[in-house]
């Protein structure tokens, strides 16, 4: 008598959506990723420490004399609030490649493989970028302070103003997630998101007064979500209103995240 053995037919594991707080620690555990990432290439670094005073000493020492009636002192005070909120803009555009990159190396593709949220990968990379502003302001703050700038508020509002650019930083990089999951190689990112970077900071109150521009950018400027977030960082560094610019900022910051977060997971969910 012969006995035949069956092979037990292998189960199918159904992927069960995870709760938000496992999802919270996959994305914590990409941030980390990321952050190796980036402590073994620490010329990706260049656009939060370098550029930033390259940009100081720029429109300070050759800029500032024009544009500050010769009194490079008094503009650096004008000037340094306006500059913190450009580099933040600037520096959410790596973010955008560094994503398109991964796509294209087909690291997604592996993510897509595992048991975690799906959001994971794209909130992971935002949370990484946390330490790289911070890196931005010291370096920012700590260079100005070199040059001659001084805090005329205290601490705690300083340290609000930074809280404010950190909230508007993390949300506006949203926008180079979705540039990033949208495009074909990060050569494209940088492109595209320089188109939008660079007349948003021009056309603000980061270099001169908006009184001084023609009035139809005026109407502009007014509503160009950096020129209120300047005008909070003015206020609490400098002393001044901030409940206006406070409300616009915070608007803003809330349509970057109701419109670009879906926006990205959508066109990861397409991508990856």
């Amino acid at each position: 008598m012969s006995t035949t053995l069956e092979r037990p037919t292998p189960t199918t594991v159904l992927p069960t959506s995870p709760s938000p707080f496992r999802g919270l620690r996959h994305a914590a555990a990409l941030a980390v990723r990321n952050l190796i990432k980036t402590a073994r290439t620490p010329e990706a670094l260049i656009d939060v420490t370098i550029q930033p005073i390259i940009f100081l000493l720029l429109f300070t020492y050759i800029f500032g004399g024009a544009l500050g009636g010769g009194d490079r002192t008094s503009y650096l005070q004008y000037l340094l609030p306006g500059l913190l909120a450009q580099s933040i803009a600037l520096a959410g555009v790596a973010l955008g490649q560094n994503l398109n990159s991964d796509i294209q190396k087909g690291v997604f593709d592996r993510f897509r493989s595992l048991p975690i949220a799906r959001s994971a990968p794209l909130v992971g990379a935002v949370l990484a970028d946390v330490v790289r502003y911070l890196i931005l302001f010291a370096i920012t703050m700590g260079a100005a302070y070199v040059m001659g700038f001084r805090v005329q508020t205290g601490l705690v509002p300083t340290l609000a103003a930074l809280g404010v650019s950190m909230a508007f930083a993390l949300s506006f990089c949203w926008i180079s997630v979705f540039v990033g999951l949208l495009v074909r190689t990060p050569g494209a990112v940088q492109g595209l998101m320089f188109l939008l970077v660079m007349p948003l900071s021009f056309g603000s109150n980061v270099f001169v007064n908006t009184a001084t521009m023609p009035g139809w950018l005026q109407s502009f400027v007014h509503v160009n979500p950096i020129t209120h977030l300047v005008g909070v960082v003015r206020g609490l560094m400098l002393g001044g209103p901030v409940a206006g610019d406070l409300a616009w900022t915070g608007g803003w910051i809330a349509v970057f995240l109701a419109v670009f977060v879906p926006l990205a997971l959508r066109a990861y969910n397409r991508r990856a």
